[in-house]
């Protein structure tokens, strides 16, 4: 045409163009260079350049070929501003929307029916229901269009009372304006009026039977979803993907995997088995169904994947518990987002890998990818567990700097690392400054206060949580028990169980029968304890047990603590705590022939004392020792203040106890094992590490001995060091030869 002179001709040329505008896989600057050749433009032709960019998701230049269309005198038609409203709503720009408005109204076009429908979805879509409303109100003519425009707007912004006030003057209800309204009552939870809805329709289509069965699913009525799925089916209803997807969905949280299979077996009938979004909505449902190889085969054959298809298998592998395959399916991604890094740390965490949880939000940051608030709650729960206070503290930075709101999650993670950190003070900053406070958060800031060893401040926020209307719950009173354990206040633990019962109707389960026992034995009331242990409605656990064997070797009562151990072992024979705790008080008695018997019997059964391990961070680095450890680089220097520690010892005034040593070996042994303690081992790794006034903050996987006990005040008070030991029951702050605990633990 350019050769022969036929582009000169208006005509011809505005047919090329039309023809290369519809066209995807002709590039739309090809058509506007054809354009650009056209000498003798026309309205037409300029429409048809900008409906070519609003198809082509290139909505802002068609708004700048209207302002060129203007500069040229050309003037616009009835279906010019159809065109442009439209862009302005594919771009949400209400700004534009209301200059293309007063463009229509000073051109003369605001009583065009159809420009009016499209200013109408304009305003709509940008959510300005007043200004919708209103041209609604003043059009002189309301067609079909007007009517589900106006509806559309109302369902989008879920204003549920105006959508029905529209849908019930509608002269005529269609499917699309039925459809719509059961899909706004199902977001809204209003299943009955959906489903009236639904059945009083003339005329059903594909999309009315998916909104009734999105509407069962959004409102986890799953079984309902699955038997209109089937009457759907039945009646020979076409299906398609977004129907199949809410179906997989439901059998997904029925956990149903051979519903969800011959789902899989229509799908592939009727051949869209393909479709990327399908495929991952079946790796989804095999694989929390835990059919991993079924996920998994799916995912190798897969033609197309996305980066849901990649985090969908990922997340399966860690679902089933596959962390090793996670790993190495995530070293395989060709893109990384901030979902993949998020989903593998959080199964690092979640399956208790909390070095390599940290070491690879480490990673993350080297690559620069911003974490979200799932990212940091799983980091933060790390940091926890390592006792890493340093990095819990930057990662605290972290969300105060790029100002991320901390939701009741978060805010609690932060109040249980910091409270597990013995970090009393940055806990009480942190839930002050939540704007939002879970039930969950109270409950973490309770008990980290008792924990803590601050129990009348414990108390107190239970009352202040009560006067602020929050209703406590059963682990709320697992932490107001606790506190009252933890400085043996009997009496006042008896009146919170009570009150639990008759003023707040929480029924008590064993953990809070656990905590009585352990509160009454704590105090001596050892009689009465295994007295509530026999009345308990339920079965009394090994633990609630455990609790009262404990206070017999506390207290000395080697009968019944001899009694119950027996009891215990039988009950649970590869508990290595009871084993220990039957052997020691039978030690403590000098029973050493019994004490060979439990050890036997524990050799014969393969049970395993479970070593002490202690834990120290220093620098931003977590060390851990075991009991007797020499594997630490720095052992020769730890040995050396072991023995500088010895020797202040003694000058306070310290004596080892070596009946914490249950064994038949001379004292010299006996005293020898006991500064071996890998709690001791850390202390003096602390103090070589760590300057004053820097707290030396070690956690232990055992409750600490009375001997490490009777050492760590001694030593805070030789070294003029605080100590902070988080045992397995509890904390104890340890300054200037006193601990928090009061010798109450």
């Amino acid at each position: 045409m350019v050769l022969t002179g036929f582009i000169k001709d208006t005509f011809a040329a505005s047919r090329l163009l039309k023809f290369s505008t519809e066209l995807p896989f002709i590039h739309v600057d090809y058509s506007l260079y054809i354009f650009n050749l056209i000498e003798n433009s026309n309205g037409f032709i300029w429409n048809t350049m900008m409906r070519a960019y609003v198809q082509r998701n290139c909505p802002q230049k068609a708004l700048f070929m209207y302002k060129s269309m203007l500069e040229e005198n050309m003037g616009p038609d009835y279906y010019t501003y159809p065109l442009l409203v439209h862009a302005c709503a594919v771009r949400l720009s209400q700004i534009e929307g209301k200059q293309m408005h007063s463009h229509v109204f000073k051109m003369g076009f605001d009583l065009d029916v159809y420009v009016q429908n499209t200013l109408i979805n304009m305003y709509a879509v940008c959510e300005n229901m007043a200004d919708a409303r209103k041209l609604f109100d003043e059009s002189p003519c309301l067609d079909l269009v007007t009517w589900n425009s106006i509806l559309g707007g109302y369902v989008q912004t879920a204003n549920v009372e105006e959508a029905s006030y529209i849908y019930d003057r509608m002269p005529v209800k269609n499917t699309i304006a039925s459809s719509s309204m059961i899909a706004m009552f199902g977001k809204a939870g209003l299943v009955t009026e959906a489903c009236h809805l639904f059945d009083d329709m003339p005329e059903k289509d594909m999309a009315s039977w998916s909104a009734v069965i999105s509407c069962y699913e959004q409102n986890e009525m799953f079984n309902e979803a699955l038997a209109m799925f089937t009457k759907m089916n039945a009646n020979g209803i076409k299906l398609d993907e977004v129907v199949v997807i809410t179906v997989l969905s439901a059998c997904t949280n029925l956990l149903i995997v051979q519903t969800g299979k011959m789902v899989h077996g229509l799908v592939a009938k009727i051949g869209i088995e393909t479709y990327v979004n399908l495929q991952n909505a079946l790796i989804h449902m095999y694989s929390s169904c835990g059919e991993i190889m079924a996920a998994q085969s799916l995912f190798n054959a897969a033609h197309l994947l996305n980066q849901i298809t990649w985090n969908t298998m990922l997340s399966g592998y860690l679902r089933c518990g596959l962390v090793d395959n996670a790993k190495a399916l995530f070293d395989s991604m060709p893109e990384k987002d901030v979902i993949s890094w998020s989903a593998m740390i959080s199964g690092y965490a979640q399956h208790d890998c909390f070095s390599e949880t940290l070491a690879l939000f480490q990673e993350m940051q080297r690559f620069g990818v911003k974490p979200d608030e799932t990212t940091l709650v799983s980091v933060i729960s790390a940091c926890t567990h390592l006792a890493a206070l340093d990095l819990g503290k930057w990662i605290h930075a972290y969300i105060r700097k790029n100002s991320l709101k901390v939701n009741p999650i978060l805010g609690t993670t932060l109040i249980d690392m910091y409270v597990k950190c013995g970090c009393v003070d940055n806990a009480m900053e942190v839930f002050r400054g939540m704007p939002e406070k879970g039930i969950s958060t109270w409950n973490a800031l309770i008990l980290g206060l008792a924990m803590n060893g601050l129990v009348e401040k414990s108390l107190h926020m239970f009352s202040e949580m009560k006067s602020c209307e929050v209703a406590p719950n059963e682990i709320t009173f697992v932490a107001v028990l606790g506190a009252c354990r933890h400085m043996g206040l009997v009496e006042e633990g008896r009146r919170h169980f009570n009150s639990m019962i008759q003023e707040h109707k929480v029924e008590p389960n064993v953990k809070h029968y656990g905590c009585m026992v352990d509160l009454l034995g704590r105090a001596g009331m050892l009689k009465e304890a295994e007295e509530l242990i026999k009345s308990m409605p339920m079965t009394p656990d090994v633990s609630t047990w455990g609790a009262l064997l404990g206070a017999c070797k506390k207290h000395g009562n080697h009968e019944m603590g001899e009694r119950i151990g027996r009891m215990l072992i039988e009950l649970q024979p590869d508990h290595d705590g009871f084993h220990v705790l039957l052997s020691n008080i039978c030690a403590s008695r000098g029973n050493w022939n019994d004490v060979l018997d439990v050890r036997g019997t524990m050799m014969r059964r393969g049970v395993v004392k479970t070593p002490g391990c202690s834990i120290i961070e220093a620098n931003g680095i977590v060390h851990e020792f075991l009991a007797g450890d020499k594997t630490h680089p720095m052992i020769q220097e730890i040995e050396e203040k072991l023995d500088e520690m010895a020797t202040r010892l003694k000058m306070e005034g310290y004596a080892p106890e070596t009946n914490e040593v249950s064994l038949d070996i001379d004292v010299e042994e006996k005293e020898t094992a006991l500064l071996k303690h890998s709690e001791k081992l850390a202390i003096a790794f602390g103090l070589i590490s760590t300057s004053p006034p820097t707290p030396i903050r070690i956690m232990k996987n055992l409750r600490i001995c009375n001997d490490c006990h009777t050492a760590a005040k001694l030593i805070s008070k030789a070294y003029n060091r605080v100590i902070v030991v988080r045992d397995r029951h509890r904390f104890h702050h340890f300054n200037n030869g006193s601990c928090s605990c009061l010798e109450y633990w």
